[in-house]
């Protein structure tokens, strides 16, 4: 059990350490020397638990929905808010999300399957918009596909100006700012006048995940 335990240990020091150097190098430039480095584990060991530079990659690449909860709520409009809300914590204070998303937008990371995290994404979306709909939260011309599409692309627009301008600092005042702006095209007035978009909604969602996951 101890030996168990120490792999698993291992295992995961490798993957902070290479999150961390995938989140600062990009997925080309880092290597598997600077992954060592940072993990500071034998070549052996890190080779045991990944046969590959893309291997390691694609294992932080699908961190960012491992673990991922969002409580049902008898509206569907705020399950799509929360979703967005507890994502965003997840990329201010998570090293193993945030170099996730760096790899998902990483236009020279050609050897890994980038497409994975969008698509689960637009079908978690895309099913509460269906259900939203069912319940009559949303608009007359609301197609729930169509909208899941924009809504996760804007979303991860958001993302990318918000790393490239403070690091994600300011990504729950832009991505709150989205919100205000994209929900009142998709979900009728009365559904948008009990929606929860606050800062301390976002805070207890991520604490409620993380006891959750432990």
């Amino acid at each position: 059990m101890a030996e168990q335990e120490r792999a698993i240990r291992t295992r995961r020091t490798i993957l902070l350490a290479a999150a961390k150097v995938f989140q600062e190098h990009g997925y080309q430039a880092a290597t598997i020397s600077q992954i060592l480095s940072e993990a500071a584990v034998t070549k052996g060991a890190l080779y045991f638990h990944f046969p590959s530079k893309e291997d390691l990659a694609q294992e932080v690449l699908l961190s960012q929905n491992r673990d991922f909860f969002v409580p049902e709520c008898g509206s569907k409009v705020q399950e799509i808010v929360d979703m967005v809300l507890l994502h965003t914590r997840r990329l201010q204070c998570d090293p193993m999300v945030k170099a996730a998303v760096r790899l998902s937008v990483d236009q020279l990371a050609h050897d890994l399957d980038r497409g994975e995290a969008f698509v689960r994404w637009d079908s978690l979306v895309q099913e509460r918009l269906e259900k939203a709909q069912a319940q009559g939260e949303l608009l007359p011309h609301i197609v729930p596909d169509e909208t899941a599409g924009v809504l996760v692309g804007a979303y991860a627009g958001i993302q990318s100006l918000s790393q490239a301008v403070s690091e994600h600092r300011d990504l729950y005042t832009r991505v709150t700012a989205l919100l205000r702006h994209l929900l009142p095209s998709v979900a009728v007035p009365s559904v948008l006048a009990s929606v929860d978009m606050s800062e301390d909604r976002m805070l207890r969602l991520h604490a409620e995940m993380t006891a959750r996951a432990q």
